[in-house]
């Protein structure tokens, strides 16, 4: 698919959908953006829509600098899918009670466990690195550390806004595990603190639109973002991880397979797939702002799924 061009102040703005078909905020906050002192390029995909300072849906490359605001506040946002080995015969014919066990194990919204979740009660499931990463939480921003229970009883639950937990068929009848979420509140608030400490730095003063705010590199204020940014990305991965790992256990418990509930339980999977936004970032490299698809080549299919939703 060719790309339109659309004159920016600094920058051209490169979308590869039709200028008229977004809406007016939206480009206007393309337009924003093209204006900034460190823009090196503007990538729009089709689907974008209006943002906070940004919009959802675009590519800013600068050159060192980044936007926090940009980046977005649900820090590593991205999808885990799994194949199983167990097909569309071995699902419950009932898939309402599937569903209700789901919605069960993996808290929604606002929802939280109610102790944390053990990661050693997963058998396969990879314990190393649970300390250190819990560990680290000290290093980040103080203004959020108080949220350091709430982020520990959060681990491995949904959120809201357009994440989901879906079980699909694939066109060969294969059962596939999905799921979509991000960093909960915590990369929330980490998100906002670092979004406001940019917003009163002297270089920012007198942008267009100050959630346009940015860091520049070789500052402090650049240094605690980026670690608080890849604490969260991994706080994130590590969410999907306990997601995929309950999940799978009331897949395996709920199934009619007559395989022995220890193999079951023990995820069976052959493939994985997992694609997070701002991975691969550095102060050059372009930052992902927009939802994460499922690549069409997997050939998932909805012909019969259970669905947890948050909207």
């Amino acid at each position: 698919m060719s790309y339109v061009e659309v004159p920016g102040a600094k920058v051209p703005i490169r979308m590869w959908t039709d200028p008229a078909s977004v809406e007016d905020v939206a480009m206007q906050q393309l337009r924003n953006v093209a204006t900034l002192p460190w823009i090196k390029g503007l990538a729009v995909m089709p689907d974008v829509h209006y943002g906070k300072g940004a919009t959802v849906g675009s590519v800013i490359a600068m050159r060192g600098a980044v936007c926090p605001a940009a980046v977005g506040v649900d820090i590593g946002c991205g999808m885990s899918a799994v194949k199983t080995s167990l097909t569309a015969n071995d699902l419950p014919g009932d898939l309402s009670r599937l569903r209700s066990k789901v919605e069960q194990a993996i808290p929604v919204g606002r929802g939280m466990h109610d102790s944390p979740v053990d990661p050693g009660r997963f058998h396969g499931l990879a314990t190393a690195g649970w300390d250190d990463f819990w560990g680290r939480f000290e290093g980040v921003a103080e203004a959020v550390k108080f949220r350091r229970e709430r982020a520990g009883l959060q681990m491995g639950t949904l959120g809201a806004g357009n994440h989901f937990v879906e079980i699909c068929i694939d066109m060969s009848d294969s059962v596939w595990l999905m799921l979509h979420s991000g960093s909960r509140n915590i990369g929330k608030e980490l998100a906002e603190h670092h979004i406001g400490v940019a917003q009163n730095l002297p270089h920012n003063q007198g942008l267009v639109d100050r959630d346009l705010a940015v860091f520049v590199a070789d500052t402090p204020q650049m240094g605690a973002y980026r670690n608080d940014l890849f604490w969260a990305q991994e706080y994130a991965k590590r969410n999907r991880t306990i997601m995929m790992a309950l999940l799978k256990d009331v897949v395996a418990r709920s199934s009619r397979s007559r395989s022995p509930p220890s193999s079951r339980r023990s995820a069976r999977i052959t493939t994985t797939l997992r694609r997070s936004g701002t991975t691969g970032w550095t102060c050059w490299s372009p930052v992902r702002e927009r939802s994460a698809q499922v690549p069409a080549s997997t050939g998932l299919s909805r012909a019969r799924w259970a669905r947890v939703h948050t909207s």
